[in-house]
């Protein structure tokens, strides 16, 4: 699949492939013969439900798990808004490939496959307060990008991001299609300072007074206000809609990046869980407006897909249970009386 204008994308997302009903009831019908009072594990049994609906099984299965990180850098940064340096992207990019940063060894325990992508980290976004940060054509190759990463065969797909200056980025995608401005959504991200805040404040409503004119077009806020990383993940996230792979979201970026498909055409998102709820403040909230309920609360903030590779573990004992528990008749064991 290969986008070739953003109008593209619009009509790919009014045409989506839907989950598997027969699936999910077959696999509701299991766990109420599972041997255990109904609804005793929680969400790990709607999370096998879930999962059997977006891999059409009974059975659900995770044998090839895919973590996906985009990393890209942005002009912004120019402007002091996050505590570390652009050059932090690639080298954080390095120890991904040297097997180095958290994400490795989560990765590594949780049974799922890496891949960093970089996104043209020498040719950072443009500055969006006084210009668009990608143009159509740029946005698209992201987009693009991000969809080719995901294996058609995948089980199950975790999305992250690296880019310093992204959670300004995040925070301004959230302003221009949710409203509230730079007050309601942006935060510390890396762990500015005061003065640093104030700075990631201003660049954030001064990007908002600039581009207000397109502010009514999520596509459009996307590539003029976005990053190569989140169009990334956006791409990731349609590419796994189109081949029925159910996703865990990461943290704020990650959860922002897929905020103008939300806007875009309600539903597309239906396949995304939120895999948990950052440190970052405004994440919550954001969550909150997508309807997505997380499924930690480690007041993590380290991006990366740290918290959704987390999640994955959470996943896995949901599909062992499903699968792997005897019914009351296999075992042997009287169901409840009726």
């Amino acid at each position: 699949m290969q986008f070739d204008s953003l109008d593209d994308i619009s009509t790919f997302c009014r045409d989506l492939p839907d989950g598997d009903g027969r699936m999910a009831e077959a696999a509701t019908l299991r766990q109420q013969n599972l041997t255990k009072p109904p609804g005793s594990l929680g969400r790990l049994e709607e999370l096998a439900i879930w999962l059997a609906r977006w891999q059409r099984r009974e059975r659900p299965q995770l044998d090839r798990v895919t973590i996906a990180v985009f990393a890209g850098n942005h002009g912004v940064a120019a402007r002091g808004v996050s505590a570390y340096p652009s050059d932090v992207t690639a080298q954080m990019l390095a120890n991904f490939n040297a097997g180095g940063a958290a994400i490795n060894q989560i990765a590594r325990i949780s049974g799922a496959e890496l891949r960093a992508v970089p996104l043209a980290l020498d040719r950072p976004t443009r500055d969006f307060t006084v210009a668009a940060a990608m143009d159509a054509a740029e946005f698209l190759e992201a987009v693009d990008t991000g969809y080719r990463t995901v294996p058609k065969d995948c089980d199950l797909l975790a999305v992250g991001e690296m880019g310093i200056a992204n959670t300004t980025i995040a925070a301004t995608l959230c302003a221009a299609l949710l409203g509230g401005g730079a007050e309601r959504w942006a935060g510390r991200g890396t762990g500015v300072d005061d003065a640093g805040l104030v700075r990631k404040r201003a660049a954030i409503d001064a990007a908002l007074d600039h581009h207000r004119g397109i502010l009514h077009d999520p596509l459009e806020v996307a590539a003029a206000l976005g990053g190569r990383e989140l169009a990334a993940i956006a791409g990731a996230v349609l590419a796994a809609r189109h081949h029925r792979i159910p996703v865990l979201l990461d943290g704020f970026v990650a959860t922002a990046a897929i905020l103008p498909l939300a806007r875009l055409q309600s539903g597309v998102t239906d396949h995304c869980r939120a895999g948990h709820v950052s440190a970052e403040a405004a994440h919550r909230a954001l969550l909150q407006e997508l309807g997505l309920e997380p499924l930690l609360d480690l007041n993590m903030r380290l991006g990366e897909a740290s918290g959704a590779g987390v999640a994955i573990l959470l996943l896995r004992a949901a599909a062992a249970c499903h699968s792997g528990m005897a019914t009351f008749s296999e075992a042997g064991v009287s169901g409840a009386d009726k």
